[in-house]
């Protein structure tokens, strides 16, 4: 038996809505057949199998929600020679000021190998239920005596269910999202004979409400004495790879389990903490809604996967990146008879000759006179991080949300070939169909609302890159031109830039080097 997880997605996604199923149990499975269609963030996407077999279990239905290694199909294997993904790492979970002790094992581990049926116990006093949050365990991982399985979120905060003993996950029985009720079948183990050292065993109900209620305090306790130099490290597998791959020295953390015992949540926090102690920002607070129902019908819409990402990275980049805005105007008259002469040739190429196409062929020679307009910035290390290559994205407006496709080498490409990519790009856009790869890469983001109308926005910086484009509305204005008012077209520009490596003054010169690059379509010509 092959268990074929969910595979690495691409840069900085790590999970996706499953919005449709393309296999069924029994059926016979090739390596490159698609299994799922995923939505995340950036694209649908088809995920192909690396193995090749016949499909004895689907542990993945429409509308879930899968991380990248969550087991997605287990497979009687016809001899592929792909190997399964790495064990899944745990899903984000909400943070929460004080979290309360982990949920005490349901049964006591047994003396011997055989399956565990492990159960919801008691969570304390007027508390028969909680919401799962995240699952912390796939089928198939083989785990430790107190290990959590999942992180359930109860009206005291979010607590992890740890393992009776230490066992092999058969099967889950619950997905994220459900609502897990007292003495529910949770997680089926088939069990091992434990050390000394790792039994289990159980808690009565009086005790699981006291270690719930008095959780708190008994972290500050330990606080004072944290010392993680001077112990091993009690975190499990997956907590610990997760710690390096985000880059937590997870001797550093403390823990709030049993023992001091760190959980997933653990390592978050102390990321936090490091974070907002570099200046980073404390992030936006969420903050309570009355109810809107008193005044009116309301109507409850989920986020789409895309909304939710959005929500996230917008919230992330406006509380991290020192902000600011800068306007302008271009005169854009005489680039308005230039397009519609020249428009004619970029037809013959099989595209349209739109205002962006040229907007990014200007701006692609700015971010060459201006590098740090298209470069990153490393607090950690206290570095800025100079790109050598010109990769512009197009913010779209879709159905489905807000989509950025990268267009790449722009200063190398002329306005035709740009032309010409747009509009694949668009197609590509409007069918679904954008890659993860075309996504991806970008030093540099134009927002053009030109089409929709405004006269001004302010953009919010698309991190980690450091400065956006905004372009609204051009609008005919009278202008003065040798003491004679003239009619002008004018396009009104807005350049939100990364105050910590971008000064005012390079933000006013960036930007007006851009206005003279469209009022003048000579002018780029003579800068070279």
């Amino acid at each position: 038996m092959v268990d074929f997880k969910l595979p690495d997605l691409g840069e900085n996604i790590e999970s996706g809505e499953v919005i449709n199923v393309l296999v069924a149990e029994g059926d016979s499975l090739s390596e490159d057949q698609p299994v799922i269609e995923l939505e995340t963030d950036k694209a649908v996407i088809e995920v192909p199998s690396s193995v090749s077999g016949t499909i004895t279990k689907v542990m993945i239905s429409k509308g879930d929600q899968a991380t990248v290694g969550q087991v997605l199909l287990v497979v009687d294997s016809d001899g592929a020679s792909s190997t399964p993904a790495a064990p899944a790492e745990p899903e984000p979970e909400p943070e929460v000021v004080a979290a309360p002790a982990p949920v005490p094992a349901a049964v006591e581990a047994p003396a011997g190998s055989g399956p565990v049926e492990v159960t919801l116990p008691e969570l304390g006093e007027g508390i028969d239920a909680g919401d799962v949050v995240s699952i912390l365990v796939s089928p198939g991982d083989t785990v430790e005596a107190e290990q959590g399985l999942v992180e359930l979120e109860i009206d005291k905060g979010v607590v992890e269910m740890p393992s009776p003993s230490a066992g092999v996950v058969k099967a889950i029985h619950v997905k994220q999202g459900d609502r897990a009720s007292i003495g529910q079948l949770i997680v089926t183990l088939e069990a091992v004979a434990p050390s000394p050292a790792t039994t289990a065993t159980a808690v009565a109900p009086s005790q699981a409400a006291s270690a719930v209620q008095a959780a708190p305090s008994a972290a500050a306790a330990r606080a004072g004495d944290h010392q993680p130099d001077a112990r091993p490290v009690p975190a499990a597998p997956s907590v610990r790879g997760m710690a390096r791959e985000i880059g937590v020295d997870v001797r550093a953390v403390q823990g709030t389990g049993p023992g001091a015992r760190i959980s997933a949540a653990d390592v978050k926090a102390h990321s936090k903490k490091l974070h907002e102690s570099r200046g980073a920002g404390a992030g936006i607070a969420t903050v309570p809604l009355p109810d809107f129902s008193k005044w009116g019908d309301i109507e409850r819409e989920p986020f789409s996967n895309v909304r939710r990402i959005t929500a996230q990275r917008m919230g992330a980049s406006w509380s991290t990146i020192p902000h600011v805005t800068q306007f302008d105007q271009s005169d854009v008259t005489a680039l308005e008879v230039w397009r519609k002469e020249f428009g004619k040739q970029v037809e013959k190429a099989g595209a349209k000759l739109t205002p962006t196409a040229i907007i990014l062929k200007v701006a692609a020679a700015a971010l060459g006179k201006f590098p740090q307009f298209s470069a990153s910035i490393d607090m950690a290390d206290e570095q800025i991080i100079y790109k050598k290559y010109c990769h512009i994205g197009v913010a779209v407006d879709t159905k489905r949300g807000l989509l950025v496709p990268v267009i790449r080498d722009v200063d190398r490409k002329s306005i035709t070939q740009i032309s010409v990519e747009l509009g694949q790009m668009a197609e590509k856009t409007r069918d679904g169909k954008l890659s993860i790869d075309d996504m991806q890469g970008g030093c540099f983001t134009v927002s053009n609302l030109g089409g929709i109308g405004g006269t001004a926005f302010t953009p919010i910086v698309n991190a980690p890159e450091v400065a956006i484009l905004g372009v609204a509305r051009g609008s005919t204005q009278p202008v003065y031109i040798d003491t004679q008012l003239q009619p002008r077209t004018i396009m009104p520009l807005s350049l939100s830039y990364d105050h910590r490596v971008i000064d005012g003054a390079d933000g006013a010169r960036f930007l007006r080097y851009i206005c003279q690059g469209l009022e003048n379509p000579f002018f780029l010509a003579f800068e070279g």
